[in-house]
């Protein structure tokens, strides 16, 4: 009981709460980035895939001038 009292009222509990929040999400995110890639390692682009961030609209438009 004592301990979470300190976790949740005493200001270094609440900061090793926020950093230790902040470890397990980048642990999260670390495995998870690992099983994809090894899940799509040799996925190449082709035709039909689209992407959020593509720019290839604006390299044919440059092109035409």
């Amino acid at each position: 009981m004592d301990f979470f009292t300190w976790l949740f009222s005493d200001r270094t509990g609440v900061v090793c709460l926020v950093i230790g929040g902040m470890l397990v999400c980048l642990l999260i995110s670390f495995v998870l980035e690992r099983r994809t890639r090894k899940e799509y390692y040799n996925h190449e682009k082709s035709d039909d895939d689209w992407d959020l961030f593509d720019d290839d609209e604006d390299e044919d438009e440059d092109a035409d001038k």
